[in-house]
């Protein structure tokens, strides 16, 4: 899956705080739906204490460090590809390359991604989701949402969301039952994963929050405001070559 796909995995744990009047949503900016997207957050809580935090700890306790690292680098390594096909998008030529060598060198010096030597020979991992291209091409965040087991997203980028799910390349190899019992051992390898990773500080945000709804939102928008300005660094394609030499009268 992408950054932002694990992102809203990441931040299913959720508390219900106490519901405002649809007059001071709408003066809450980008929330005007606040009373449905809380009682949403307390569902995607209740699944959270439940079934995933407690799986998490699990996948701790079971596997070493050293493992979890290599799963989350098999995990990233096989998003590369749509993170190259986004930055294509976006007209990202030079993000789109570095991304490509991150792939083809962890698919092979990495052994199938187990180790991320494209980040040490100074190949950085990239931005890029289907969200953050929608941005690219215009289109506004419309009103902030929170998603049945994805957690916090918008509109436009809960489209970007479900494109990429469906345009993941590493879910369209083999059969069809293949590729379903893939997407869902892929998807939720990468959540608990992720959640692993995330314990003790979605913890702490939770115990130093008057309303943690509130301030999981501010946190989701800070970070996303900061990968969609990752779109705005577009190279011209005439950038990219030599400049033709001054003509001569």
């Amino acid at each position: 899956m992408n950054s932002r796909a694990r992102l809203v995995i990441v931040l299913l744990c959720t508390n219900l705080g106490a519901c405002a009047s649809l007059a001071t949503n709408e003066a809450n900016d980008g929330d005007p739906l606040e009373p449905l997207n809380r009682k949403i957050f307390a569902f995607n809580s209740v699944i959270d204490r439940a079934v995933i935090e407690p799986a998490a700890r699990g996948y701790r306790a079971l596997l070493p460090q050293f493992v979890r690292d290599r799963v989350r680098s098999i995990i990233d390594n096989l998003n590369e590809p749509l993170i190259f096909a986004n930055n294509l998008l976006q007209l990202r030529i030079e993000a789109a390359g570095t991304t490509l060598g991150r792939f083809v060198t962890n698919s092979t010096v990495g052994l199938a991604g187990m180790f991320d030597q494209a980040t040490a020979g100074g190949l950085l991992k990239q931005s890029g989701d289907f969200g953050q291209t929608l941005y690219k091409w215009g289109a506004g965040d419309g009103p902030y949402l929170v998603l049945p087991l994805l957690g916090p997203s918008n509109v436009r980028d809960g489209i970007g969301l479900g494109v990429d799910s469906i345009l993941y390349p590493a879910g369209t190899i083999g059969s069809a039952d293949n590729q379903r019992i893939f997407r869902i051992t892929s998807t939720a390898t990468d959540g608990i994963d992720l959640r692993e990773r995330n314990i003790e500080s979605l913890r702490a945000v939770e115990e130093n929050s008057i309303d943690f709804y509130a301030a999981l939102r501010n946190i989701v928008r800070q970070r996303r405001a900061a990968v969609l300005n990752e779109a705005r660094k577009t190279e011209a394609i005439d950038d990219l070559i030599d400049p033709a030499p001054p003509r001569r009268n």
